[in-house]
């Protein structure tokens, strides 16, 4: 049993949670701030404190979301986490994002598939069973009128996550089921970083870099 700050910076939305024995003592969140987390993580940190009346001093562990997702978010999330970890001689636990997301989602039957927007047509994407097993790894995948073609053909299929408004606009099959208006969050995080805490599965603090999935392209500001 274990208490653990959990980060989640992968996408737009800057989310910070204390839970204890899997279970949220407190969440803050905005989904609206855009990419402006290096200026609103650190206040979501104190303010889960100050609200606990807890301090960092008395965490057992800091979880951090580590990808894929936002190169910029990513990089914040991981560089607070570590400084953390560092500051407090504390162990980081590092958190699929992909998993995490596809955790908001509790079905019987059927293939939950989280997916973050990455450029143009191509998605982040794993696809889980509904019990949360690994049925297919991440992949960085263009979007076409067929993927995802098998799974479809067998069951029900969830698209969760901020690439689903680009999937529905190309996949029309009947067994599809698209959720929107989810991003991750710290909230699902807290019983993910729970059993990682309990079989010791951490990070080295020194070495620990995000999950990118693919190498970061800086573009050309437009003249």
């Amino acid at each position: 049993m274990a208490l653990v700050l959990n980060i989640e910076t992968a996408t737009t939305n800057c989310s910070v949670s204390l839970s204890k024995d899997g279970e949220i003592l407190v969440l803050k969140e905005d989904y609206s701030s855009g990419y402006s987390h290096a200026e609103t993580l650190h206040v979501f940190i104190d303010e889960v404190f100050k609200a606990t009346k807890l301090k960092l001093t008395e965490v057992d562990a800091v979880a951090v979301s580590k990808g894929p997702g936002s190169y910029t978010g990513l990089r914040i999330g991981v560089s607070s986490a570590k400084g953390l970890c560092f500051a407090s001689n504390k162990p980081l636990i590092a958190i699929d994002t992909l998993e995490s997301l596809a955790h908001q989602l509790q079905i019987e039957e059927g293939y939950i598939v989280p997916m973050l927007d990455a450029r143009r047509m191509e998605v982040y994407s794993a696809i889980y069973n509904s019990k949360f097993e690994l049925q297919r790894k991440i992949e960085a995948e263009i979007l076409t009128e067929e993927s995802y073609s098998s799974f479809l053909k067998t069951d029900k299929v969830y698209f969760i996550g901020n690439g689903v408004e680009k999937t529905k606009s190309l996949i029309q099959h009947p067994n599809a089921r698209f959720i929107e208006g989810k991003l991750p969050s710290a909230n699902e995080m807290a019983v993910l970083s729970e059993l990682k805490y309990k079989i010791s599965d951490t990070e080295d603090v020194a070495y620990f870099e995000p999950y990118y999935l693919k190498d970061f392209i800086a573009l050309k500001k437009k003249a």
